[in-house]
């Protein structure tokens, strides 16, 4: 006789299947044993104190952009002013190496939080499995042979930890921050290559300027030596002053030479961050002008006088190529929260809190399920028949008793990793602050500086033409122009050294105060984006 097939004996099969697979996902929301984050406070003064220039407001300092606590610098594409070192920056966020490789970090921190995640859930897997064997005559209990079959096929988990304690979601939260902090790593790769480069190529103009002077000065001293070298056929020249003027012209020679390899050097220097070759025409203008500066005197009888030769030598000014930043004294030292490599730091230190509530974890009992629904026959064409429904649910307890202080160690590593983390932070802040105030106390100097150079300037320009005039009325021996002529070419070169250090401090301000604030920062949700992140916004 044929039985049918009870419905509510199925129905009761599916409600146990659906609660044997959904426990222990309910199980896991339990508690977290890791200690409350707290912020530790700023070791460092409350505002960002610093001098003010003496000097009267230029009109770069009367347009520069003020910076607040709440706005912070602008993007860089509207800080840097310079259309073509605008797209040398573009170009190097697509192809500079050490960005590329602080990207293809966060991929794998990326990929390590997704590994830690999965722990959280189990681990679902079907098998299905048959065999069939023969028992021999002597071994059965009729004596005669026997073949068996039996074939399953199962659904379910092994080993899965119910989260009571947060260890599995202490240790993904640890990830996530991983996660976030190679985020900042790659915002702070960025603002310092961004200002690498802004570096080099006001190097790059620098060293243009002093290879043009070179060359110009060198054209100056060639005509004063054919002055010289004529006198001294019509014997109002000695040999001393012939030597001494050759000696300015093998001087000034040299340098033509440093600086011409220097230039290479600098090119070289720049195509390197860049990550590719870079244009004549996205070079400086300086360039162009010192390969087009010639060194050929003029013929005698042709120029202006002596002294006016050798005082004509002009300084190439250059163009500011970025914004002037204005910093109010009483900016709150908070703001330095703000920059990626003190974010980073602040990330790390997030993370060893998490890893100490992981390790207390292990000091509490730990519980795993193993569990399977599925069904079983005998013969592989019964094998989803009614009846032949099966499962199996396994609960571990694990009870830590002696492991000779394992766990107390643990515990100890990850408390003693937390108080590094915060001496680490709190050095990043204070290196922070050092930054900002050496960069700030460089430019309450700058203008005054750069006003009184070029007074300078001017003021051996006209000793040189005094001291030219009083040796060709024989009133003074050529030495004292020699001495003039050096400390011309010596005033000029510090001119432009200055003139690079204020382009470069309006380049160092806008870095250490962490470039445009949250920039490309990396939240929670941007760690279940599989994609790249973008080399630039």
């Amino acid at each position: 006789m044929t039985m049918e097939p009870n419905p509510l004996r199925g129905a009761r099969l599916r409600w146990r299947y659906a609660v044997a697979l959904s426990t222990p996902l309910m199980l896991s929301a339990c508690m977290s044993l890791a200690p409350d984050y707290e912020q530790p406070p700023l070791p460092v003064l409350v505002n960002l104190e610093h001098a003010k220039s003496t000097a009267a407001l230029s009109p770069d300092q009367q347009a520069a952009v003020r910076v607040t606590a709440q706005s912070g610098p602008m993007a860089w594409q509207d800080f840097i002013a310079e259309p073509r070192l605008r797209e040398l920056i573009r170009q190097a966020l697509d192809n500079n190496r050490d960005l590329r490789v602080a990207i293809l970090a966060i991929e794998k921190a990326r990929a390590q939080y997704g590994i830690e995640r999965a722990g959280l859930f189990p681990s679902v897997a079907a098998t299905g499995a048959g065999s069939r064997s023969r028992t021999a005559d002597d071994l059965t209990a009729a004596g005669r042979s026997n073949v068996a079959g039996q074939y399953t096929a199962q659904l379910g988990f092994s080993s899965y930890e119910i989260d009571f304690f947060g260890r599995v979601r202490n240790l993904n939260e640890a990830a996530l921050q991983e996660f976030l902090r190679t985020g900042e790593s790659r915002r702070s790769v960025q603002l310092s290559l961004i200002a690498e480069i802004a570096n080099a190529w006001l190097t790059l103009d620098a060293d243009a300027r002093r290879l043009a002077l070179a060359r110009e000065t060198l054209r100056t001293r060639l005509e004063s030596l054919q002055l010289t070298e004529r006198s001294h056929e019509l014997g109002a020249a000695n040999g001393l002053t012939l030597a001494q003027t050759r000696s300015t012209v093998d001087s000034a020679r040299v340098d033509v030479g440093t600086y011409t390899s220097q230039l290479a050097r600098d090119r070289n220097a720049l195509g390197l961050l860049v990550g590719d070759s870079v244009h004549e025409s996205l070079l400086p203008a300086s360039v162009a002008f010192a390969a087009a500066t010639r060194t050929q005197p003029t013929p005698l009888g042709t120029g202006p006088r002596s002294s006016e030769r050798l005082a004509s030598v002009q300084v190439m000014l250059p163009e500011p190529v970025a914004a002037l930043l204005s910093v109010p004294q009483d900016l709150p030292s908070s703001v330095l929260l703000q920059r990626p490599d003190v974010q980073a730091a602040e990330h790390t230190l997030r993370g060893t809190y998490a890893n100490i509530g992981a390790a207390r974890a292990a000091f509490f009992p730990s519980i795993t399920l193993t569990t399977s629904i599925g069904v079983g026959s005998n013969a592989l064409s019964h094998l989803f028949d009614a009846g032949n429904g099966m499962w199996s649910f396994i609960p571990q307890i694990r009870l830590p008793i002696f492991d000779a202080g394992r766990n107390r160690s643990n515990l100890r590593v990850a408390e003693v990793a937390r108080d590094t983390a915060v001496a680490q932070y709190e050095k990043t802040v204070q290196t922070a602050f050092r930054e900002v105030s050496d960069a700030l106390a460089d430019r309450s100097t700058l203008d005054d500086r750069l006003n009184a150079q070029r007074s300078m300037v001017e003021s051996t320009k006209k000793t040189l033409e005094l001291s030219d005039a009083r040796y060709r009325l024989g009133a003074d021996n050529y030495l004292t122009v020699l001495d003039a002529q050096r400390s011309l070419y010596t005033a000029q070169q510090t001119q432009i050294t200055l003139q690079l250090a204020e382009q470069v401090n309006r380049i160092t301000i806008y870095k250490v105060l962490g470039g445009q604030w949250g920039d490309g920062a990396l939240d929670r949700e941007d760690v279940a984006d599989t994609r790249l992140p973008p080399n630039r916004p």
